[in-house]
């Protein structure tokens, strides 16, 4: 596979068909019980002094509502955190799936000549691939939690009963790990571009997407190595580099020695972080939409003919 033209191809149709940063942003979204007391100190006995005097406030006047609620009533706030985090998983998956199939579709069409990519456009040919993409991504979330889950488990059950030397014992297992999951998580990529180029259903598209990379290991690794090692690592912590120096005030507030300071650090920190925030989303969607471009060019350069750029631009709903 000629590397460069992939490569740049992906840098042309990230350019060109702007509209693509859009569901870039979207892909880019895909993480209690009891009551108890928040324990604000008034003469703060933290390392850094005390809280900024409207922080303290705040606190105190929280800690003292939740000490006031009834058993009753704290249960039925837990259950309404609970239910809002799972409509906020919700959400956040249904727009990482939006965006993912909007910009494999947008690629396909894009390396086939497309003149101009419209939102409307790709966004309409969401829906025959939706259900099938998220319930893919989610099986497979699942399937990689469980498998790291009982690693987990057997790693510290083995370890007490070994009385911590079992440690040692698991350590090449352990670094196995971090390359297991890099290349499962290619694998993953493989198969949702199968999924949509070729209409495929969750478990032939996982077949698809094995059988691709298997025959094509060698590629598959090199370009996982510069997409996500290289410029996924390095685009990312250019990116997230001024969230760094933003920080900085924060740690001036925490360890000022007036309310003055701390409230100011506080305030130009955020401040920062709100006019940096729309810069951070385009540029990671910018990002994303280029990594996701690759992919999918990817398996319509390696893929057999049959299976390759010839993908159905009207796939029908299944």
């Amino acid at each position: 596979m000629d590397f460069g033209e992939v490569l740049s191809r992906a840098w042309q149709i990230t350019w060109k068909y702007k509209v693509l940063w859009i569901f870039g942003i979207l892909a880019g979204c895909g993480g209690q019980g009891g009551r108890g007391s928040f324990n604000f100190q008034g003469n703060g006995g933290a390392p850094g002094g005390p809280l900024p005097p409207g922080l303290r406030r705040f606190g105190i006047v929280l800690d003292r509502w939740f000490s006031s609620l009834s058993d009753v009533e704290a249960i039925l706030l837990m259950v309404g955190i609970a239910v809002a985090v799972l409509l906020l998983v919700a959400v956040v998956l249904a727009a990482s799936t939006v965006g993912r199939i909007g910009l494999i579709r947008g690629t396909l069409e894009a390396d086939q000549g497309a003149a101009a990519l419209t939102f409307g456009g790709l966004f309409a040919q969401v829906r025959p691939f939706f259900w099938r993409v998220l319930g893919l991504n989610v099986l497979l979330g699942v399937v990689l939690l469980l498998a790291f889950g009982s690693i987990a488990a057997f790693a510290a059950v083995f370890t007490v009963l070994t009385f911590g030397l079992g440690v040692l014992c698991l350590l090449p297992l352990i670094c196995l790990l971090a390359p297991a999951a890099w290349f499962f998580g290619i694998v993953i990529e493989q198969a949702n571009v199968a999924l949509i180029a070729d209409d495929l259903s969750i478990v032939e598209s996982l077949a698809r997407g094995w059988q691709v990379v298997r025959e094509n290991v060698g590629p598959m690794i090199v370009m996982g190595l510069i997409l996500t090692l290289g410029i996924g690592l390095i685009g990312g912590f250019i990116i997230a580099l001024p969230l760094f120096l933003i920080v900085f005030p924060v740690f001036v507030a925490m360890f000022g020695d007036t309310a003055q300071v701390q409230n100011t650090g506080l305030l130009i920190a955020g401040l920062c972080f709100v006019l940096y925030l729309p810069v951070l989303l385009v540029l990671a969607g910018i990002l994303r939409t280029y990594i996701e471009s690759a992919w999918t060019l990817t398996y319509l350069r390696l893929a057999a003919p049959a299976a390759g750029p010839a993908a159905m631009l009207d796939a029908p709903a299944r």
